[in-house]
């Protein structure tokens, strides 16, 4: 069994104008989604971070780098996570 409300067009009217006022000002308020991440593969992110190719094993291994299994053999590393790497795992020279 289905319930029917009546409503008053008046009140249906004013509903509709307080729904399509806050879908204008949630648009406007709306932040874009950042575009898709790149993937870099274990050479790239190397090369990008001047680290031989098994740091950037060890890191992933370690949980300092966050990575994404390409295949069964393969990891690759998004570009915003091996941007960050040296930002959060810098030890300053002695």
């Amino acid at each position: 069994m289905q319930v029917a409300i009546l409503v008053p067009e008046t009140e249906w009217r004013a509903l509709l104008d307080t729904v399509s006022r806050l879908e204008a000002a949630h648009a406007a308020t709306a932040v874009p989604a950042p575009p898709p991440d790149d993937i870099l593969t274990v050479p790239q992110a190397a090369a990008l971070l001047g680290l031989s190719a098994e740091s950037i094993r060890r890191a992933r291994r370690a949980g300092r780098l966050k990575g994404v299994r390409r295949n069964e053999k393969e990891w690759g590393f998004p570009r915003s996570a091996v941007e960050q790497y040296p930002l959060r795992y810098h030890r300053p020279a002695a």
